[in-house]
């Protein structure tokens, strides 16, 4: 027990040690840093999913991240496998079909709830994603739930 508490520290050093300097320690340390591109588009992530309804540009989410418009690109698409305004509008779509299924909301509302300056143009970007009309899909739903 004493011998533990004395050596467990430096034991504990040493394994770190062995790990931070073998083949894969460069990444486990740039996983764990606060600045890595991961880091960075996560915090950009958070501020979408949380001001989705503002007017988000490329341009001031790269500012944010410290990237160049077309690092930030790179990076935002080798992590999420989608550009930065397709992740947008994704999110948006998802959030306004909720608001149709959950509260009840016409197409119309919701569009506008979550940032959508056109109804018609929520409708068609809707139709192209989920392959229904906004009513269609959520009557359909409502349709299931209450079967």
């Amino acid at each position: 027990p004493r011998a533990a508490r004395i050596l467990g520290k430096q034991i504990i050093r040493e394994i770190l040690s062995h790990v931070l300097l073998g083949p894969g320690g460069g990444a486990l340390l740039a996983l764990v840093s606060r600045q890595t591109h991961f880091s960075l588009i996560s915090r950009v992530l958070k501020r979408i999913e949380s001001q989705y309804t503002e007017n988000l540009s490329v341009d001031q989410l790269a500012a944010e991240a410290n990237m160049s418009v077309s690092a930030f690109h790179h990076n935002f698409k080798s992590v999420t496998s989608t550009s930065p305004l397709q992740y947008l509008k994704t999110y948006r779509l998802h959030k306004a079909r909720m608001l149709m299924i959950h509260d009840g909301m016409k197409a119309s509302a919701a569009a506008m709830r979550v940032g959508y300056e056109s109804a018609s143009q929520f409708s068609r970007e809707f139709k192209r994603y989920f392959g229904v009309t906004p009513g269609e899909d959520a009557s359909r739903i409502r349709t299931m739930q209450g079967a």
